[in-house]
């Protein structure tokens, strides 16, 4: 079988669900894993971690360079957390054959803290249960990295069971900072993983990795295995990651990970916020709701506690279309990146409450100006609430059964700040 047919039979066993945004090389894996087609890597990216909050394994097929656009949520992911396995199958063009650059994806390992393989042909299949069972273990994402020799070559079929594994969404307890230092002290685990990973194969002599021969394979490229070190020779396609990397030892300690109660202190919405009455009527429901990266992540800390896991900005909407169904975004955050995933949604009809808050102005860097989102967003039919009104919120925040926008429109006060209250 070729290397695409054993790739798409493991996903098919080991993932729940498969997004794709196809292109050379990996457009025969999209169409033969039978991948759901959405308009931008990132907003795939979006969905599969929604999937993984709500219980379902994702995978998402991408070339290389769609993983550039995909950075903001990989590397937010890290520190955030996830509860069931995602993997990025990323398709390199080391040749540059069908490509505008020879981008090699490995090198999102070491930016994002993600565990990396790349398979050759024998472990093709193992290694992409492999992939799911890293990414629940250290509660990240983990890439998986193909090429062409790879791809269209033959590889080994094989049926490789399931594994059941669960990660975490970090302790909504802990502060940006707690969140950053426990991420990081998982990383000498991943160093022991990839030590003792079995899809290694170190025998001396000269080693290949992914689809490159040698006498020796290595698969987990990152963090490399300690053994890679001692190879005078590391054959590989593209650039020379694992030499490159080969002698990285892990970190030596990380700090105990940082609480609002240890600091002494939390941060909520300034005093005045226009929309604490929607604040108010979410928490009175107990409705969850997937934060952005601006004002409202504030939901996800006391009083309110009704936000989950904030994957960068723009990044909402995607990641509520697969989980909890409603999303709370801000003016300047849904026409930065979000807008890409409200096409996606409404496109494809999912049941999506989209909360927009419109205060114009870019709360968590200054107060800088942002523009109504309104004139962009027509075609999504919003529905527009001054947030004071709090009779028409309650009639409209509701989780419909199709996509529906609520605009709640508000003004920050003058000399406006976040709130610091003691713990």
């Amino acid at each position: 079988m070729k290397g695409y047919e054993v790739l798409a039979r493991a996903l098919y066993t080991s993932a729940d669900h498969c997004y794709a945004v196809p292109g050379y090389p990996v457009t025969e894996l999209a169409r033969d894993t039978r991948a759901e087609m959405v308009g931008a890597e990132k907003v795939a990216l979006e969905y599969a971690l929604g999937d993984s909050i709500s219980g379902k394994r994702a995978a998402v097929i991408m070339k290389n360079v769609g993983l550039n656009a995909c950075a903001d949520p990989l590397v937010q992911a890290t520190t955030q957390g996830l509860i069931e396995g995602v993997v990025i199958v990323a398709g390199d063009d080391p040749g540059a054959e069908a490509s505008t650059s020879a981008l090699d994806s490995r090198y999102y390992g070491e930016l994002a803290q993600v565990p990396v393989l790349e398979p050759g042909p024998e472990v093709c299949a193992r290694s992409v249960e492999a992939a799911f069972s890293a990414s629940e273990e250290f509660s990240r994402i983990a890439l998986l990295r193909i090429t062409p020799p790879l791809i269209y070559g033959d590889a080994v079929a094989e049926t490789v069971p399931r594994k059941k594994g669960a990660g975490r969404l970090a302790d909504p307890g802990l502060t940006m900072r707690g969140r950053v230092d426990l991420a990081d002290s998982r990383l000498r685990g991943m160093f022991e993983w990839s030590r003792n990973s079995g899809l290694n194969r170190m025998e001396g002599g000269v080693a290949g990795v992914g689809a490159a021969a040698g006498d020796s394979r290595i698969v987990t490229v990152y963090p490399p295995p300690a053994d890679s070190a001692s190879f005078e020779l590391i054959h590989e396609i593209g650039r020379p990651f694992v030499s490159e990397h080969r002698r990285i030892i892990p970190p030596a300690g990380t700090p105990v990970p940082q609480t609002s109660e240890s600091r002494g202190f939390y941060r909520t919405f300034c005093r005045n916020c226009p929309f604490i009455p929607l604040f108010d009527i979410l928490k009175k429901r107990g409705m969850q709701v997937i934060p952005d990266a601006g004002c409202s992540i504030l939901a996800m800390n006391p009083p309110y506690r009704i936000a989950l896991a904030s994957y960068g900005l723009g990044s909402a909407i995607g990641v509520a279309a697969r989980s909890t169904r409603i999303a709370l975004i801000g003016d300047y955050a849904l026409l930065h990146s979000g807008i890409q995933s409200l096409i996606d949604v409404y496109e494809k009809g999912l049941p999506l409450l989209c909360i927009v808050l419109e205060n114009q102005c870019m709360g968590m860097t200054g107060g800088q100006q942002a523009p109504s989102p309104c004139n962009y967003i027509r075609w999504a039919n919003p529905q527009i609430v001054r947030a004071s009104d709090t009779g028409l919120l309650e009639e409209l925040l509701t989780v419909p059964e199709k996509p529906v926008t609520v605009v709640v429109q508000g003004t920050c006060p003058e000399g406006r700040h976040h709130e610091t209250v003691e713990c």
